[in-house]
């Protein structure tokens, strides 16, 4: 526990200084408990996960790619991931079945 403990601050840290929602969208459009994430290379899609998914190590490693390649400026207004779609929706598969 004591060494996850630092992963899941940081993570906490990148969500406090993104800004989820763009100006196009409202928090209506993310129900309480999930957030927006954008993910692809080069097209973005959006997709609305469970804000549980940032305590999954796999998802963590996401979040280090993301501020590694964007810092805390996202260029779509909310939080961008920079991995395959489909990559993406293999992980959120396996994280949903856990």
């Amino acid at each position: 526990m004591a060494i996850r403990l630092p992963r899941i601050l940081h993570a906490k840290q990148v969500f406090r200084r993104s800004n989820f929602f763009p100006n196009q969208s409202t928090s209506i459009d993310v129900p309480k408990g999930y957030l927006a994430v954008y993910v692809g290379q080069c097209e973005k899609k959006r997709f609305v996960i469970p804000i549980s998914f940032s305590n999954e190590p796999l998802f963590q490693e996401l979040l280090y790619k993301a501020e590694e390649e964007f810092g805390f400026n996202h260029p779509m207004g909310g939080l961008t991931i920079p991995c395959a779609e489909e990559m993406f929706l293999d992980l959120t598969s396996r994280l949903s079945n856990l």
